[in-house]
């Protein structure tokens, strides 16, 4: 009897020890770790306000998409735009004020990144002897030879731009630094537009309309089988979503500041997508378009083609210009477009990224980078097959097209939340992970600063962003 006493009493203790371990958070506790947290992220990590992607976890070594220096920062997504939006609505949902003065600080780094030709670079090097290298507004450099290419590609201006223009929002536009930069960039982007409607993957200047003729898309007689080495940045970009996310840039910036321009631009995006479907035997799109409006080489891995990829990214592009405008012309190429993606499928719901033209035979690369038929040799750095979407895109068509057009765009609701014991579970487990510093250290490795593997916990810049979201959401719930 003794023993059975004993032994639940210890099972009882033990009971209770895992529920005491397991705590949830509470509100008091969340403000504390946010707090720290991000105090030591803009503290510690940031340069200037500005952030990259990962960190060595002892910030000895610091990368972006490439090797970085403690003098610099990152601007495509995960980069300082993704950190600064996650500070600002973190802000918002809190009323903190130290979240406020991280995501202006985020935003003034962006300022002092800013190009001549109004966007951004991939990389901000506040160094001096590095930043004499750039024709930034702010403190560039002086001469012919700077560097003054506004890139497009991997969301990296349009999330810049994006990310100043809800501090310009939050601030009523009254930090007059951070509006005129704003300004500046969007009329910049404006005038970097074609006169098809579509825009570059990079540029420094605007185009020369004469050079540009509106045309539809059309098939090149002949394209060559090898690399040429082409530059393509000057091409009609569908590739790594820069119309879409130029297209919702414009769009954004007509909501807040009611200017029609915008507008207009962004359905102009929404034009060059009619233009650019391919015809017969293959109504779909390209990654990119020359002037002359054909597919054409870009990297050495994309070849001309008709893609299975880009191709609904385009679908889901004319869906949503639809949505913001009414306009049904914008949903006319879509069910072509759709039929044929669904006839190109193979081994079940499988789309070749790229598609031979006219032929329609998938193409694909060896490790040599030589382009083939099969798909038994290749390379791992990028995705050769892909998943169809197709039921999804036919269903949204579908129920876009039966919807009342007075009901396209609902008004938005101020976001609600929700304080569970989930989300306080979630929190325990976020807060007991915060080192002494205020730092989430976790596994990991640097591909570009240490190519030698030394590396073994890092610090995600990710990790962080997603972090401070479930904090502020639980302490916005328990309000």
């Amino acid at each position: 009897m003794r023993c059975r006493v004993l032994l639940t009493l210890s099972l009882l203790l033990g009971i209770a020890a895992e529920a005491f371990a397991t705590e949830p958070a509470t509100k008091a506790e969340a403000h504390a770790a946010l707090k720290k947290s991000v105090g030591f992220f803009r503290d510690q990590v940031s340069v200037e306000g500005g952030y990259l992607y990962r960190y060595a976890a002892d910030l000895s070594l610091r990368e972006g998409e490439g090797k970085a220096s403690a003098q610099t920062a990152w601007v495509q997504p995960p980069g300082t735009p993704a950190v600064g939006d996650a500070l600002l609505a973190a802000h918002e949902r809190t009323g903190e004020s130290y979240l406020r003065e991280a995501a202006l600080a985020a935003a003034r780094a962006l300022v002092k990144g800013q190009l001549q030709s109004g966007g951004w670079d991939y990389r901000i090097e506040f160094a001096p002897d590095q930043r004499a290298r750039y024709a930034y507004r702010v403190g560039g450099g002086t001469g012919s030879k700077l560097r003054n290419v506004t890139t497009l590609d991997d969301n990296n201006t349009q999330a810049a731009v994006r990310f100043l223009m809800h501090v310009d929002r939050a601030l009523e536009q009254k930090d007059q630094s951070i509006h005129e930069a704003v300004t500046y960039a969007l009329e910049k982007l404006l005038a970097a537009q074609y006169p098809n409607g579509a825009w570059p993957q990079r540029f420094s200047a605007p185009p020369d309309p004469a050079d540009f003729p509106v045309i539809k898309a059309n098939y090149p007689p002949t394209w060559p089988r090898t690399f040429p080495s082409a530059d393509y940045t000057s091409y009609y970009t569908l590739n790594d979503n820069t119309l879409a996310d130029m297209i919702a840039t414009m769009f954004e910036a007509a909501e807040i500041y009611g200017d029609t321009r915008f507008a207009a631009a962004a359905r102009r995006g929404g034009d060059f997508l009619l233009l650019a479907q391919m015809p017969e035997p293959q109504p779909a799109w390209a990654q990119q378009y020359n002037a002359q409006m054909q597919p054409a080489w870009a990297r050495k891995f994309e070849p001309p083609s008709v893609t299975g990829g880009e191709s609904q990214g385009a679908i889901k592009i004319l869906l949503e210009v639809y949505r913001q405008t009414g306009d049904k012309k914008y949903l006319a190429p879509i069910p072509r477009a759709i039929d044929y993606l669904k006839k190109s499928q193979f081994d079940g719901d499988q789309l070749a990224r790229f598609y031979e033209l006219q032929t329609n035979q998938p193409l694909f690369f060896t490790r040599k980078y030589e382009l083939v038929y099969t798909k038994d040799d290749l390379p791992t750095h990028y995705g050769f097959i892909i998943r169809s979407g197709i039921p999804k895109l036919r269903a949204d068509y579908e129920k876009l097209l039966a919807t009342d057009p007075a009901k396209l765009r609902p008004k938005p609701k101020r976001p609600s939340y929700e304080a569970s014991n989930t989300q306080a579970q979630a929190c325990r487990q976020l807060i007991d992970a915060l080192d002494a510093r205020g730092a989430w250290v976790e596994a990991g490795s640097l591909e570009d600063a240490d190519p030698d593997g030394i590396v073994k916990q890092v610090i995600d810049t990710r990790t962080f962003i997603k972090n401070i979201d479930t904090l502020s959401r639980f302490i916005a719930g328990s309000k």
